[in-house]
């Protein structure tokens, strides 16, 4: 066996190679890109221990481990693609394995390739190689990702705006139950603040009401401008008018987020609707098209990534 340490960086790779005894072979600093995985392919084949010369490839590439920190990018996707066997690591385990060669914790490209091969020699049954996904499941699951990170953003600026109303206009918060609606961000973009929101007449609430579709919205106008035209305590001109200019920034991040949200998934119910598993994970209880897919793209399409049913329970 040969077993390699990839510590990647932004633009370049270093590399160990180690044997079964776990000296080292070869160490080098390599280019991102084609240039630097074909010279990865020419160090491992001069390395190569001589009785592999009577091998066809495939047998020569399964007998190559690697140990990195990432699971995706082309260069992964070329050395999987190569046969050889990639083991993803985390980051913190690689942390913790550190402290086994260096007792000062420092951490180095090049000590950290030692570490990574090391893991591959040693411990290469306590850890996962990456599965064997369909592009299919892998573009799913990079799209139901983003569309989580996307949520959470969301909700993120949804708590700052909070926060902001809470503190020069809670009135807001009592007439708006859902400040990521299409009639909330609307009022409060035309109205940021206590004294223009108390001037909105009931006809320009009614057409905001009207854009998420609010059932009996002349009723629920006038309920909202009683709220809005309440006693109030107030905030000095020039504070309200900063705190309405960051209410309308974080209108203005939501709206956009909103759209983005509904954009992505739709495009990840796309690449749902097209894989042949779908239907599995739809017939699940509680599981939707976008949380059929986020477990989609988790648990992969491999069919033996999972030893067993136990394995995939837990």
């Amino acid at each position: 066996m040969v077993f390699v340490g990839d510590d990647w960086a932004k633009d370049h790779h270093d590399v160990e190679l180690v044997d079964d005894n776990g000296h080292r072979l070869a160490r080098a600093r390599l280019p991102e890109g084609m240039d630097g995985v074909s010279r990865l392919h020419a160090l491992i084949a001069e390395h190569a221990p001589p009785e592999w010369a009577d091998l066809d490839p495939d047998e020569v590439a399964a007998r190559v481990r690697v140990g990195t920190e990432t699971d995706r990018g082309p260069w992964v996707q070329a050395l999987v693609a190569a046969g050889y066997r990639v083991y993803p690591i985390n980051p913190m385990s690689v942390a913790r394995y550190r402290e086994r060669h260096s007792t000062s914790g420092a951490k180095s490209d090049a000590g950290d390739a030692h570490v990574l091969a090391e893991i591959v020699r040693l411990d290469h049954t306590h850890h996962r190689p990456i599965a064997g996904d369909s592009p299919q499941a892998e573009a799913m699951k990079l799209v139901a990702r983003t569309h989580q990170t996307l949520v959470w953003d969301r909700s993120r600026q949804l708590l700052r705006l909070r926060s902001t109303l809470r503190e020069f206009f809670p009135a807001a918060l009592r007439a708006f139950d859902d400040l990521t609606a299409p009639d909330a961000l609307h009022l409060l973009s035309a109205a940021p603040d206590p004294d223009r929101a108390a001037r909105l007449s009931r006809t320009e609430i009614i057409t905001g009401l009207n854009l998420a579709h609010r059932r009996n919205p002349a009723a629920k106008a006038t309920h909202i401008q009683d709220l809005l035209r309440a006693d109030r305590l107030g905030q000095p001109a020039p504070v309200q008018a900063a705190y309405a200019a960051i209410v309308t920034t974080q209108v203005r991040l939501i709206t956009a987020l909103n759209i983005e949200i509904e954009h992505l998934g739709q495009v990840v119910a796309d690449h749902f609707g097209r894989h042949r598993d779908a239907d599995r994970y739809l017939s699940q209880p509680g599981l939707g098209v976008v949380l059929g897919a986020r477990l989609l793209g988790e648990f992969g399409d491999d069919p033996h990534r999972y030893t067993d049913a136990k394995a995939r329970k837990n």
